[in-house]
């Protein structure tokens, strides 16, 4: 089922990408859940249709929005991380094919431990 998977604890539901026209960097977004009792870490994520994926997180500090890489994401046992806009979310830089809503693109989570996950993130216009 595309925008949802799961895997060794880790269940993946609302995957999509925003699609941008031309070559614009797109974000992903995805609800995360970590339905064991071991803390998951993720370190990252990759997928053949984009050149560079980097895991990034929005915030407003006094007013100020700021955008910065991340280096990993620590799902505590039982919990749920949502990537939404104004918080975690993908930059998929470098398209390597031409993406357009309605398409499926794979994309591999990976962990510290355990195995990678493949998801299908719907890709769609606007939000």
């Amino acid at each position: 089922m595309c925008g949802h998977a799961s895997a060794a604890n880790i269940e993946v539901e609302d995957a999509w990408i925003r699609w941008l026209p031309a070559d614009s960097p797109a974000a992903g977004y995805m609800t995360l859940a970590n339905t064991g009792t071991a803390d998951r870490v993720l370190i990252a994520v990759t997928s053949a249709a984009y050149g560079e994926v980097s895991v990034h997180e929005s915030r407003e500090d006094h007013g100020i929005s700021t955008m910065r890489p991340v280096d990993s994401i620590t799902l505590k046992a039982q919990t749920t991380v949502r990537f939404a806009e104004g918080g975690y979310h993908l930059m998929l830089m470098r398209p390597r094919r031409p993406v357009h809503p309605g398409d499926k693109v794979a994309m591999t989570l990976r962990f510290a431990t355990g195995p990678p996950i493949e998801v299908m993130f719907d890709v769609r216009a606007g939000g």
